[in-house]
C-alpha cells in the first residue's frame, strides 16, 4: 500500500495566486471584451538586462565548441560568479562574507523551502503575519505545524507575530520562544522594512535563545531611505544566528531564467538532541550536492554581467523604473483616500481596504468594477485581513491607466 505525506492534506485547497488565477480566467471567459490590468503577482515585466543577454549568448556559443563545452558544474555555483556576489554584495558593505558561504541554486522561494530539510520538524516556528505563503506552507508540508484552524485561519504550532498599522507593521518578540523565525525584509506583501535598531533587537534575542532567522532580503535593492539594512549581515553577531536568502529574480529580470543564491555563515551553528554543536554550513553543502544538480553555466555567466559597470547601470534603470511605478501607485491611492503602506523601499503597496467589506469582497470589486487584479491581503494570513496588494512590476502604461481607472471609480 502506498503511504501518502498526510501533512499535505493539512494543505489549504489551493496555493492564493492559483486561486487568483482561476477567479481572472473565469471573468476573462464571461467578458472577452474586458481588458484585465494585472498587479497582482510579484513577476516583472521589464526584459532581462541586456549585460545578461549578451553574456548568456556568449555562454551559449561557448559551450558548443569542444574547448569551451561545461557540462556538470559545482553545486554550489562557479567561482566567478561567487567571487562577484561576495564582492558587490556583501565586501563593497564592509562584510565579511567567504566564496564558500554563498550557495547558488535556482530561486530564493525553492530555498526558503529546502533549507528546512537540515533542520528538526521538531523545531517551533516563528512568521510574520501577513507572510509570504511559502514560508508557512513548507512548513506545513515538513510536519511542523498540527491541524489547520479554519475560524482562526491559523494552524497549530506555529507562532504568529502580528504586523498591522497599529504596531506600524514591526513583529513584536513572541511570549513562546521559537526555534525558526522568519524575517523578510523590505517585507513582502507590506512593503514595509525594519530599521538597523529594530532589525539589531532581533538578532540579540536570537542569539540569547539560540533561535535562528531565515532572513529573505530578496527586494534589497528597491531600498532607497537610509538606516534601513540591505542585509542581516550589517548587524553585528548576525552570522552566528541567521541564514539570508537573495535573488537575481527582481534585480535583473531572472524570473524566468531562475538563478538565486543563499549565504550560510560558519559561524552559525545548530544543535544536536544532545545539544552538540553543529556546522549548518556543512549541513547545507550537504544536501546541496545530494539534491541539487547546479545552476547551469549559460545562467550564471549572466548572472556575472551584472556586476560590470555597464550592467550595474542597467540594473540601476530597471529598479529605477519600477519604483516610479510604486510612486505612482502610492500617490494616487492616496489621491483617492486610500490609507496606503509600503512603495518607498520595495514594489509593493500596501492598502488599507473600505470599511465593512473583505479583502477577498475588495479583490472581486475590484476585477468586476474596474478591471484591476491585485492581491488580498485574507491570502497572507489573518492579519492581512483588511488590505490589500498591489506590484509595482506592471508597465508604466499600465500602471497609470490603472491607478486612473481606481480614481475614477472612487470619486463615483
Amino acid at each position: 500500500m502506498i503511504k501518502i505525506n498526510e501533512n499535505f492534506l493539512k494543505m489549504q485547497d489551493s496555493y492564493l495566486f492559483s486561486t487568483i488565477a482561476k477567479k481572472i480566467a473565469s471573468y476573462q471567459q464571461k467578458h472577452p471584451e474586458k481588458e484585465i490590468i494585472k498587479l497582482g503577482i510579484g513577476d516583472v515585466t521589464r526584459p532581462i538586462v541586456k549585460s545578461a543577454v549578451e553574456a548568456m549568448h556568449k555562454a551559449i556559443d561557448e559551450i558548443g565548441t569542444p574547448q569551451g563545452f561545461h557540462g556538470y558544474g559545482p553545486e554550489q555555483g562557479y567561482d566567478f560568479l561567487r567571487k562577484k556576489i561576495v564582492e558587490f554584495e556583501y565586501q563593497n558593505r564592509g562584510i565579511d562574507i567567504k566564496e564558500d558561504e554563498i550557495f547558488l541554486s535556482d530561486g530564493a522561494k525553492c530555498d526558503c523551502g529546502n533549507i528546512g530539510d537540515i533542520l528538526s520538524i521538531k523545531n517551533k516556528v516563528a512568521i510574520t503575519d501577513p507572510v509570504y505563503p511559502v514560508y508557512l506552507d513548507t512548513n506545513v508540508m515538513a510536519g511542523r505545524t498540527g491541524a489547520y484552524k479554519e475560524k482562526e485561519g491559523t494552524y497549530e504550532g506555529i507562532i504568529y507575530m502580528p504586523c498591522t498599522a497599529e504596531n506600524n507593521f514591526v513583529p513584536e518578540f513572541p511570549k513562546e520562544v521559537p526555534d525558526m523565525i522568519y524575517l523578510c525584509l523590505p517585507n513582502n506583501p507590506t512593503g514595509t522594512i525594519l530599521t538597523k535598531e529594530e532589525l539589531a533587537k532581533w538578532v540579540q534575542y536570537a542569539k540569547e535563545n539560540k533561535s535562528l532567522i531565515l532572513f529573505d532580503s530578496a527586494y534589497e535593492v528597491f531600498i532607497t531611505e537610509e538606516n534601513v539594512p540591505h542585509s542581516i549581515y550589517e548587524i553585528e553577531g548576525a552570522k552566528e544566528v541567521a541564514i539570508e536568502f537573495r535573488s537575481f529574480s527582481k534585480t535583473a529580470g531572472f524570473t524566468g531564467v531562475r538563478c538565486a543564491y543563499t549565504v550560510v555563515p560558519k559561524e552559525l551553528k545548530g544543535y544536536t538532541e544532545n545539544e552538540e554543536e553543529v556546522e549548518l554550513n556543512k549541513l547545507w553543502n550537504r544536501r546541496h550536492c545530494t539534491k541539487f544538480n547546479g545552476v547551469s553555466y549559460i545562467t550564471q555567466r549572466g548572472a556575472e554581467a551584472i556586476y560590470s559597470e555597464e550592467g550595474q547601470k542597467e540594473i540601476k534603470e530597471n529598479i529605477k523604473y519600477y519604483m516610479e511605478n510604486a510612486k505612482l501607485i502610492r500617490n494616487g491611492l492616496q489621491e483617492a483616500g486610500f490609507e496606503v503602506y509600503g512603495g518607498k523601499n520595495a514594489p509593493y503597496i500596501w492598502l488599507k481596504v473600505p470599511e465593512g467589506i473583505t479583502s477577498w469582497e475588495f479583490f472581486d470589486k475590484l476585477l468586476e468594477e474596474v478591471g484591476v487584479v491585485g492581491t488580498p491581503g485574507s491570502g497572507f494570513g489573518p492579519s492581512g485581513e483588511g488590505y490589500f496588494r498591489l506590484t509595482a512590476f506592471g508597465t508604466k502604461e499600465n500602471t497609470i491607466k490603472a491607478i486612473e481607472r481606481i480614481k475614477n471609480w472612487r470619486i463615483k
